[in-house]
């Protein structure tokens, strides 16, 4: 029986429901997913290295295809608001001190995603990026299972129509991602466009329906490599801690962009972490390096480039988890040459005092930090 016939019962978010008896919910129960052993080589896919809930969990566990199944039926409520308000006039706002945005239409999304997420199963827990970990759902220190959601990611091409910006919907299961889906947002103006990401774990993942593949370059100087050139700090001060950690990371970062610059074919930056995964995931990027993305940005992101055959880790070459705050993420014949560059600079940006391991996990969720994989 598909998801869409579902019946479940709680009442949330943008779209309440009335609650249905607790015999028409639909249960999951099934042998649980296959875990993938890290096979000894740095960054390669599925390295299992970060834990949450312990596996006597009363969670039932749920096949990776179902829940891919909900991620993209969430994914598109959420497209559906962004679409709608894609070409109307909009509010930007910064979010507090920092240099984000953020318009009505995230908020909107956020809680269409979260509605269909909780229509379908009611008892999960949801950390997404407006409202963090959102009120309603299952313990979060208790439950196999936790949504991440980025109702909007690259708002400010959203803000100002350009394209590339996304929905990004994935699910974590003892903090791995299982299942997930980015709707990119394509065209421009008045005549948008989407493509439908998809990735299920050991499922492969596909765009549009179309299986997915990353790209065979093994030379660096024949690769196209993604990045983003944003000043992570805030506005509110010269000397908080914000800025202090951008201060540190930014030569590292910049020295990495001007390297790549000099001996790949060139940096190219779309303003989306989640599209620039899939575009690693497709090929049309050879590696992509950040530090400082969320949990958020990168959670469906990973799973496609790991499913479409490419090797993610952090940029020091540890086993990745999607509370780390750097990544390097390559096809499988790359990823030697590109962490020949990104691991020196992250080695001096940690000798500086700043801290690239698990951060923004929800209170209660336990994630343990990567290790070197050789």
């Amino acid at each position: 029986m598909s998801l869409a016939t579902a019946q479940s019962g709680a009442t949330r978010a943008a779209a309440p429901a009335a609650a249905a008896p607790a015999a028409a919910r639909r249960t999951f129960a099934s042998p649980p997913i296959a875990s993938v052993a890290a096979t000894g080589d740095r960054g390669r896919r599925r390295p299992l290295v970060a834990t949450a809930a312990s596996a006597s969990s009363s969670s039932p566990t749920i096949p990776a295809a179902q829940l891919l199944d909900v991620a993209l039926q969430a994914a598109s409520a959420g497209a559906a608001v962004v679409l709608a308000a894609a070409d109307l006039p909009r509010k930007v706002s910064r979010k507090g001190p920092a240099l984000d945005v953020v318009t009505e239409t995230d908020g909107r999304a956020e809680s269409a995603v979260a509605a269909e997420i909780w229509r379908l199963l009611p008892d999960h827990p949801i950390l997404a990026e407006e409202g963090g970990l959102l009120p309603g759902g299952g313990d979060v220190a208790k439950s196999e299972y936790l949504w991440v959601v980025d109702p909007l990611d690259g708002t400010a091409n959203f803000a100002h129509g350009l394209p590339s910006y996304s929905v990004s919907v994935a699910v974590l299961r003892h903090a791995v991602p299982v299942a997930g889906a980015v709707i990119e947002f394509t065209g421009g103006p008045g005549d948008w466009g989407r493509r439908v990401y998809a990735a299920s774990r050991n499922g492969g993942a596909t765009v549009d329906g179309r299986p997915l593949a990353c790209s065979r370059v093994s030379s660096l100087s024949e690769a196209v490599v993604g990045c983003e050139m944003a000043w992570y700090g805030s506005t509110a001060s010269r000397d908080d801690a914000e800025n202090d950690w951008a201060r540190a990371v930014w030569p590292a970062h910049a020295a990495l962009v001007a390297g790549f610059s000099r001996e790949a074919r060139g940096v190219r930056c779309s303003g989306s972490a989640a599209v620039n995964l899939a575009r690693v995931a497709g090929g049309q990027l050879d590696a992509y390096f950040q530090y400082w993305l969320k949990p958020w940005d990168v959670a469906a992101g990973v799973l496609l480039v790991e499913e479409a055959g490419g090797r993610v880790a952090t940029c020091d070459g540890s086993a990745y988890s999607v509370f780390d705050r750097s990544m390097l993420a390559t096809n499988d014949a790359l990823f030697g040459a590109a962490l020949a560059r990104t691991e020196p600079a992250t080695a001096r940006v940690q000798a500086a005092g700043v801290r690239l391991g698990p951060a923004g996990a929800p209170a209660g969720y336990g994630v343990r930090g990567g290790r070197q994989m050789d």
